[in-house]
C-alpha cells in the first residue's frame, strides 16, 4: 500500500508542476529563480533525455511502455521481499518514465521547465529527477548490497 500511495503523490507532483508550467511559464518563456543560474523555463521536448530520438514519438511510447510494465511486474514479483530501497528505486523510476509517458500520449511531446543556466544543463522535470534518483539509488543497491531476495 505504502509503494501504491508514493507512486500516486510522485505522479501527482510530476503532472501538477507540468500543468502549472504550461499555465504560467509557457506565456512567459522563462522565470529566473537565480538570476543567470536557476530559472524555470518551459519547454517542449519531442525527443528523451537531452532531446535526442527528436520527433520519435511512437518509438519512445512503444519503448517506454514496455520498460514501466517490465518494472511494475518485477516490482509486483519482488514486493513481499523486504528490500525497501530496492522497491522504491523501483517506485521513483516507474513513476518518472510514466510521468513522461502520460505527456508523450496527451501531448506527443514532454514538458520541461527548471533550467541550469549557468552550467547550459538540458532542461528537464520532477519525473527526470525521480527517473535519475531511482537509478542512483538502484545503483548503489547493485553495488553495495547484496540481493539474497531477488530473482
Amino acid at each position: 500500500m505504502f509503494y501504491i500511495l508514493l507512486a500516486i503523490i510522485l505522479l501527482f507532483i510530476d503532472q501538477y508542476t507540468k500543468y502549472l508550467a504550461e499555465l504560467y511559464l509557457k506565456p512567459i518563456g522563462s522565470y529566473p529563480l537565480i538570476q543567470d543560474i536557476f530559472h524555470l523555463t518551459y519547454a517542449r521536448n519531442t525527443g528523451a533525455a537531452f532531446s535526442i530520438l527528436q520527433n520519435k514519438q511512437t518509438f519512445l511510447i512503444i519503448i517506454s511502455s514496455i520498460v514501466v510494465l517490465g518494472l511494475i511486474f518485477y516490482l509486483i514479483k519482488n514486493l513481499r521481499k523486504s528490500m525497501f530501497l530496492f522497491n522504491l528505486s523501483l517506485v521513483f523510476i516507474i513513476c518518472g518514465a510514466l510521468g513522461n509517458l502520460i505527456d508523450r500520449v496527451r501531448l506527443n511531446f514532454v514538458i520541461d521547465f527548471f533550467s541550469f543556466t549557468l552550467i547550459n544543463f538540458a532542461i528537464f522535470n520532477f519525473a527526470d529527477i525521480f527517473v535519475v534518483s531511482g537509478t542512483i539509488l538502484l545503483s548503489y543497491m547493485i553495488l553495495f548490497q547484496e540481493f539474497k531476495n531477488v530473482e
